[in-house]
């Protein structure tokens, strides 16, 4: 059997090393003391806080399904939850997405929405037709959507001009209605029910952290363990000088594995192509509020910094033991100091209280029209030296919970194969 190394211990990495534990001998190289990458957990007061967002699962992938459902007990350990999301705009709650309540919005405004849907009636456009993100908020939804919502909500988020953001990156991310949809959504008041997560799966104990737990049980992890060389030796790769493995799989940041590389001269000059690639650092807040039956609370406005507040207070009895109210996520987008951004706190519903915060240097990637195009190159280049990419950070994809299973899905069969 062949010795491969997984390098990083997030959610894309423990999916994989179960998967290629199965015709592999496999150890993952973790630099934190735990496992858990971006959907780690931790309790604050007996209380659980997601310290980065809030992580859930479910999937429209039947072979995501079943492998994940062959780790856990779907009836015993998770509860299914309907998501509720809502747009807090001038003090008032309007559904979410937006497109689907404009009937929830002032008269004027949605006169002048409906002049907009009017003028783009002939547009046959698709969404794959449209040059960058700016160019298909502006001629999806029209201008009065694009600068009452998309425009301040994407920019918080993002924290760049729309107009550098390929579409393709946000394919199957975001709602894409047409004109038609968006009309019969707000005459049939409709809820959303085909985003992946319009209901959700959620462990009653520990949340992501339960998942995180489960994946690793019986596989080698060494944690405190950094990456500092990867030598491309001609029996395979030695990590560190000291320890031998026949292939690797990194997924770790992918800007910072050039400098790592020595002996693979071809692969090390296409990884210098990549270390300016761009992400976005968040900042959370761990907080009590006040009672809400909401999930998601998006937060476009720009008299507040945050983006959003995740209520995973919601998700399960158990995330609010500790505390007589329940508990909330509120997520800034950006490097921001906490002591700057807590008064902020005031602004938002909730009768907010901190518990805790973090901070992540990196929780969102973003590309740029030559993203994919260097990866693929990079991939091809890799493979052949038995050195593959998985997840947020090694493929440089905005992968959520049920897509970095997936990924490793797919490159446990290649690496099978």
């Amino acid at each position: 059997m062949k010795n491969i190394a997984v390098v990083g211990a997030g959610i894309s990495g423990l999916s994989a090393a179960r998967m290629i534990s199965q015709f592999a001998n496999v150890t993952m190289l973790e630099r934190a003391d735990r496992p858990g990458g971006l959907v780690k957990c931790t309790r604050e007061h007996d209380s659980l806080f997601h310290r980065v967002g809030g992580h859930v699962f479910n999937s429209k992938n039947k072979a995501v399904l079943d492998w994940f459902w062959g780790q856990f007990d779907q009836e015993t350990e998770f509860l299914k939850a309907k998501r509720k999301a809502a747009i807090l705009m001038d003090d008032k709650l309007i559904g979410y997405p937006l497109e689907n309540f404009l009937w929830q919005l002032p008269k004027a405004t949605v006169s002048a929405i409906l002049d907009d849907m009017l003028a783009n009636q002939g547009n046959t456009k698709k969404p794959e037709d449209y040059p960058h993100f700016e160019a298909f908020l502006r001629g999806n939804f029209g201008e009065t959507l694009y600068n009452l919502y998309f425009k301040p909500y994407n920019s918080k988020i993002w924290n760049l001009d729309l107009s550098t953001v390929p579409l393709a990156w946000l394919d199957g991310k975001l709602p894409m209605p047409n004109l038609k949809q968006m009309l019969l959504s707000n005459i049939s008041k409709e809820e959303e029910g085909e985003m992946v997560h319009a209901t959700f799966y959620y462990a009653k104990e520990n949340g992501s952290q339960f998942i995180v737990d489960r994946l690793a049980e019986g596989l080698n992890i060494k944690t405190n363990y950094s990456v500092n060389t990867l030598e491309r030796k001609a029996d395979g790769w030695l990590v560190n000088g000291v320890d031998q493995f026949d292939e690797i799989v990194w997924t770790g940041d992918i800007r910072q594995l050039g400098a790592q590389i020595t002996g693979a001269p071809t692969v090390a000059e296409a990884l210098a192509g990549v270390t300016k690639l761009r992400s976005n650092a968040t900042t959370n807040i761990f907080c009590e509020t006040d009672p809400t039956d909401l999930s998601w609370l998006y937060l476009p406005e720009t008299k507040v910094k945050a983006h959003r507040i995740i209520y995973t207070g919601n998700f399960a009895p158990s995330n609010n033991r500790g505390h007589q109210r329940s508990t909330c996520v509120v997520e800034f987008s950006g490097t921001h100091n906490y002591d700057d951004i807590a008064p902020q706190l005031a602004l938002l519903p909730g009768n907010l209280t901190p518990i805790a915060h973090n901070y992540e240097a990196n929780s969102y990637i973003i590309q740029d029209e030559y993203t994919r195009a260097r990866l693929a190159d990079i991939k091809t280049k890799s493979a052949a030296i038995g050195l593959h990419y998985l997840g947020r950070f090694g493929e440089w994809e905005y992968y959520n919970m049920d897509k970095a299973i997936e990924a490793a899905m797919e490159l446990s069969e290649k690496i099978r194969g």
